[in-house]
């Protein structure tokens, strides 16, 4: 098969999920209060995330920071917030599904992926690792107690490739 026979069929969506051996309100407190999520994802907010609040959070390390809107808090069960510029903004939404043995699920699902087909893939795929991310140093973090820095390791400065 060629590039030029290549189309997608419909627009894809960003879709990640990891289990967290902790109850759903210790989770989604960990992604609604800066104190915590700041130990695993982002390095500054201006704020917790509420419904209605519009936020900035920042990566310092990349010198990086994104304006968020919030639409939608559920407690213990739903985030959904729009981020990116305007005309290409995108719905995140993290569920928190309570599961055996006192642990949550958190699926991370991001939609209204806009561009041409090859700027959709890439955006899939680095969301969809960049969540992946997210979730296991959340998971670390939640359930050891260990900072791992997988958001800032990424990219470590300096590193061109």
């Amino acid at each position: 098969m060629s590039v030029n026979e290549l189309q997608l069929t419909h627009v894809p969506r960003v879709k990640v999920g990891m289990l967290i051996r902790k109850p759903p309100a210790e989770v989604f407190r960990a992604f609604v209060d800066p104190d915590v999520t700041t130990r695993f994802w982002f390095t500054k907010s201006s704020g917790e995330v509420v419904t209605g609040a519009t936020l900035t959070w920042d990566w310092e390390m990349y010198g990086l920071s994104q304006e968020v809107s919030v639409k939608e808090v559920q407690e213990d069960r739903l985030i959904r917030f729009e981020w990116g510029s305007e005309g290409t903004a995108t719905t995140i939404e993290f569920r928190f599904v309570p599961w055996r043995g006192d642990s949550t699920y958190v699926q991370v699902t991001e939609s209204g992926l806009g561009g041409t087909g090859d700027e959709i893939v890439a955006h899939v795929a680095d969301s969809a690792g960049g969540f992946s991310f997210v979730l296991a140093a959340a998971k670390a973090l939640l359930e050891h107690d260990t900072v791992l820095t997988l958001v800032a390791d990424h990219v470590p400065e300096g590193l061109e490739l």
